[in-house]
């Protein structure tokens, strides 16, 4: 059987656009349009399989993190401890503002984050103490973010990404260690430990923001005494 022939996809678009664009279509009228060719020319909807996120080991993660600690550089340390122990994104990372940490509640209030979603991360009672210093010496600096180059500009997440893979080299990592697997980590652990996962969810930024807000007020209490039993056992 000879190969179909087909247009390429970029000269294809073009031809449609043509077609189209005397009608100054939006997003959902594409749509639409697409789904009804899908029936016009019999063509099935076709899902790939997901694949599960590789998530590092206990032993990864020490290994790992000693190589952080054996830098001695502890702007970095603590960045690597902030995601270990928040799970938050690193696009959410590099705009934590300083004024965003409450040491009182040991929390840290992600503002617009993935899907302009607000939340309440928690962090370890034993990370206040560097954590505080740390800001402290921020605020000395006149800087505004918690993470900041000698430049006085919020790092980038490339910026971030290319530290943790400085990391994976010098621990001989067989998996380099992204800020999603610490993500990943974190809740995979948590939930390991026998945290239910209706006390995780508010941490990890997966609700609608209006109802997070309500979910937050019945759990956040909750989940923060859950939090701070258990994170004693943490690896790092």
């Amino acid at each position: 059987m000879t190969e179909q022939k087909r247009t390429p996809v970029r000269q294809k678009a073009k031809q449609l656009a043509k077609l189209l664009r005397e009608e100054n279509p939006d997003y959902d009228y594409l749509r639409e349009i697409f789904r009804h060719l899908r029936v016009e020319l019999s063509v099935d909807v076709t899902h790939k399989d997901k694949k599960l996120p590789y998530v590092p080991t206990e032993e990864e993660i020490c290994k790992y993190y000693q190589a952080v600690w054996k830098s001695r550089n502890m702007k970095h340390v603590l960045m690597i401890k902030t995601l270990l122990y928040t799970g938050v994104r690193v696009s959410e990372l590099v705009r934590i503002k300083l004024s965003e940490i409450d040491f009182d509640s040991c929390q840290i209030r992600i503002t617009e984050g993935k899907g302009k979603k607000d939340r309440i991360v928690p962090f370890p009672d034993s990370f206040k103490e560097i954590l505080a210093i740390h800001v402290h010496n921020m605020h000395d600096k006149g800087g505004q973010h918690l993470f900041e180059s000698s430049w006085k500009k919020p790092y980038t997440d490339r910026g971030i990404r290319k530290i943790l893979e400085q990391y994976s080299l010098a621990a001989g990592m067989e998996h380099s260690i992204s800020p999603h697997k610490l993500r990943h980590f974190l809740f995979t652990w948590l939930k390991k430990q026998g945290i239910d996962d209706a006390l995780i969810q508010p941490y990890s930024g997966h609700e609608s923001r209006k109802s997070l807000e309500l979910y937050s007020k019945l759990s956040i209490s909750d989940a923060q005494t859950e939090y701070e039993d258990i994170i004693g056992k943490f690896p790092v």
